[in-house]
């Protein structure tokens, strides 16, 4: 479950199969946050929750694996953040918030880090691609692959709400790609993709392209244990989505610009959009480029191509250092063990 944005849980599935929830989503289908949780994100994958605390009344806990549950009998009320008030002290019977900080992504970054633990020793290249809507993922993806499957091993993870339209698409292109369903989620977390990684099999020194889910809010919190994400922003938008979404665009280490085939019939300002993408991320690498005629591709599949020969020769640099590190113990050991 989505204990950042509410989303349900129980849905999801890989491949066509459930995929299990992680051990920190409750029975029933609800997570950590209990009734009348209002989450405010704050820095650091922190949200703090308020909670409504009841005086006498009763107060929502939870204990164990059985969810939350109201108390009978009474608890002393706390105060809110902030206010130190003796007489707030005792139980007055009146309505009290109670603020509780933790990280809540703190489970999915240990299977991001799982993630890419696997990637960097199989030397795959993994992007995580992210966007609204209709912003032109999955033509992108399949006029990249049509480029580089010749010279690439190419696998792709897709990420829908239902249907597996897109994962077709990328199969036809004759490469592999597995779909994740998310049900009432809102994107894919790193639990989902590692399973979806252990189906999927991706060779060793591959391009792996993972195909987020059409939002660009909650996607840009979740680390999948990827190389980069990349942001596609098409000239369909508004110039502002980078400022209202800053969130994705500061997460991003490259954005396309898609779709400029359209810019002669409308009135996108370009160098407004890369302004206020690099407003919000000034290292923000951006390429214009269509996935309907081609155009800015060469610079696209080039950057894709680099990335993959980095992550080989990264992986390549540490097998070589793993043996000399073998080759030093060994001369340690003595004679008689070597012998």
């Amino acid at each position: 479950m989505c204990t950042t944005c509410g989303c349900g849980a129980g849905e999801t599935r890989v491949d066509g199969k459930t995929l299990p929830e992680q051990d920190d989503v409750q029975h029933g289908g609800r997570g950590h946050a209990p009734p009348r949780q209002a989450a405010q994100h704050g820095r650091s994958g922190q949200s703090t929750m308020n909670y409504t605390a009841l005086g006498d009344a009763g107060i929502d806990h939870h204990h164990g694996p059985g969810g939350w549950h109201r108390h009978a009998h009474p608890h002393p009320a706390v105060p809110a953040a902030g206010d130190r008030s003796p007489d707030l002290l005792p139980s007055t019977g009146r309505s009290r918030m109670l603020q509780i900080e933790r990280d809540i992504l703190a489970r999915n970054d240990r299977h991001a880090a799982d993630n890419r633990r696997r990637f960097e020793e199989q030397g795959i290249f993994a992007l995580n691609l992210v966007s609204s809507p209709g912003s032109g993922k999955t033509s992108l993806l399949c006029r990249s692959i049509e480029a580089l499957k010749e010279k690439l091993s190419i696998a792709v993870i897709e990420g829908d709400q239902q249907t597996s339209h897109d994962a077709d698409r990328i199969r036809a292109t004759g490469v592999p790609a597995l779909q994740i369903n998310t049900g009432k989620g809102c994107h894919l977390d790193a639990h989902m993709v590692g399973h979806a990684v252990h189906e999927l099999s991706p060779a060793d020194d591959s391009l792996l392209l993972i195909e987020n889910v059409g939002n660009l809010v909650c996607p840009a919190a979740f680390d999948l244990g990827e190389a980069h994400k990349v942001v596609i922003l098409s000239v369909t938008e508004g110039e502002d989505k980078p400022l209202k979404y800053s969130a994705m665009f500061h997460a991003a280490s490259l954005m396309l610009l898609n779709k400029i085939d359209l810019l002669p019939y409308l009135s996108f300002d370009v160098d407004l959009a890369i302004a206020y993408a690099r407003r919000v991320n000034p290292a923000l690498q951006v390429m214009q480029v269509s996935a309907t005629t081609g155009a800015g591709f060469d610079q696209w599949l080039a950057w894709l191509s680099a990335g993959c020969a980095e992550r080989r020769q990264q992986k390549e640099a540490t097998i070589a250092a793993l043996r000399r590190r073998i080759v030093e113990l060994e001369a340690q050991l003595p004679v008689a063990v070597r012998g």
